[in-house]
């Protein structure tokens, strides 16, 4: 396989909010406090980081308006699986991104590693974390860096692949790193996000991943509709490798949330295993 160029015209600013990242992020959390009941220091690894933080009230988030159909509707309705999530967000000010969350969850001894490729994106990320020795931001390609930073000194790491998926090859970018990662750390927790708009990129995808030599891999998806136009984004999904402990349930009654307060007529939400331990 090819890996994709990586795409730097993309900004996450104008997708702030919106359906997708609430769901990623509410799961993310789920994965991160699922890590955190261990007393062990831990390497989060955020291959496409952003800029941290967003200003849903203007610039390229006010032009989209996307949020107003996510974070917007999931703060109105408070469904209470999601209140660990909206505790979070609330108490960062600013909405976030997976990296500012990441850093308000770390202990002594954790270290976050943000890779982002865009050079602005990457100064803003920069100085959102300016003074956290804990946190280093890395103007770089995010593919590459799945590899280079494993395995961790702390011993144990979650590694989240969250790119645009703006290249006809991404899917294949993704996996690509997602082998090279677990080869190098077969125990690390793989976290790739992924959007969902028609079925047949992803059978590839799944079918691809279960002919590689990862083990333990579970998917937890969320449709906003059913995914028949290829053209819209219809729900987004998280393929989890090395899952901890009680992931998959956890994640069910988050996923149900956003099914009874985001979901359009054909709306659904799973947990399936792809591939066995």
């Amino acid at each position: 396989m090819q890996a994709a160029v990586a795409a730097v015209n993309y900004r996450h600013a104008y997708h702030a909010g919106n359906f997708a990242d609430c769901v990623k992020h509410a799961l993310l959390l789920v994965i991160l406090q699922a890590m955190q009941r261990k007393d062990k220091p831990l390497l989060i690894l955020d291959t496409h980081a952003g800029i941290g933080r967003y200003d849903l009230s203007t610039g390229p988030a006010e032009k989209t308006g996307e949020w107003r159909q996510g974070i917007a509707r999931v703060m109105a309705a408070r469904p209470p699986a999601l209140a660990d999530y909206l505790a979070v967000i609330e108490g960062l000010g600013l909405y976030p991104g997976s990296p500012v969350i990441a850093a308000s969850l770390s202990r002594g001894g954790d270290r976050l590693v943000c890779c982002e490729l865009h050079p602005e994106d990457a100064a803003a990320l920069k100085a959102e974390f300016a003074g956290r020795r804990d946190v280093a931001v890395h103007e770089r390609d995010g593919y590459a860096a799945v590899k280079a930073f494993l395995p961790p000194e702390q011993k144990r790491a979650l590694v989240l692949i969250d790119p645009p998926y703006e290249k006809p090859d991404e899917f294949d970018a993704v996996l690509k790193a997602l082998v090279a990662g677990y080869e190098k750390f077969r125990s690390g927790v793989f976290v790739v996000w992924y959007p969902v708009k028609s079925r047949a990129p992803l059978r590839a995808f799944f079918e691809a991943v279960q002919a590689t030599k990862l083990r333990d891999v579970v998917v937890a998806e969320f449709l906003l509709r059913e995914p028949s136009d290829p053209a819209r984004l219809n729900g987004c999904g998280l393929l989890v490798v090395n899952p901890p402990f009680g992931f998959e349930a956890a994640a069910m009654p988050v996923l149900q949330a956003f099914v009874e307060v985001l979901g359009e007529a054909g709306a659904a939400c799973g947990v399936m295993r792809l591939v066995d331990e």
